[in-house]
């Protein structure tokens, strides 16, 4: 994702617009980052072997981390914009070290509120949804 996104307006949005796709960085390093300053540093997120233990496919990315994930693309996609709301729904685990996509595209706007309704994903390797959610944006 870039800093060189331009201000958007609630003038400059359409319905149906899709945001720009792309991969997060969900490495291990990163992980272990994210789950160190938020005091969530247990073996489900750190270490693929005890994850698996535990019945996991792997270390999976946390589910605060994949909405900061989301958040970060509607800033990136709006910078300035003012999340209202994101509401999400953890499908299957997002596992660490994988390649994961995520996407928005706009479905409801109310031109009144200056507010966008976008639908997100984040999507595996392999295409199967493993986080979905909708995010309320004030432009």
């Amino acid at each position: 994702m870039s800093d060189s996104a331009p201000v958007r307006t609630f003038a400059d949005v359409e319905f149906g617009e899709e945001l720009p796709a792309f991969t997060p960085d969900v490495t291990m390093p990163t992980v272990r980052r994210f789950t160190d300053a938020a005091h969530m540093s247990w073996a489900r997120f750190n270490d693929h072997e005890e994850a698996r233990k535990q019945g996991l496919p792997g270390a999976i990315v946390p589910g605060i981390m994949s909405q900061g994930i989301l958040a970060a693309m509607v800033n990136n996609w709006a910078p300035g914009c003012r999340i209202v709301k994101i509401d999400t729904i953890f499908r299957a685990a997002l596992v660490v070290d994988s390649a994961p996509k995520c996407t928005g595209v706009v479905t409801d706007m109310d031109e009144e509120a200056r507010r966008v309704e976008i639908d997100l994903t984040i999507a595996n390797e392999a295409g199967e949804t493993r986080v979905l959610g909708t995010a309320v944006v004030e432009l």
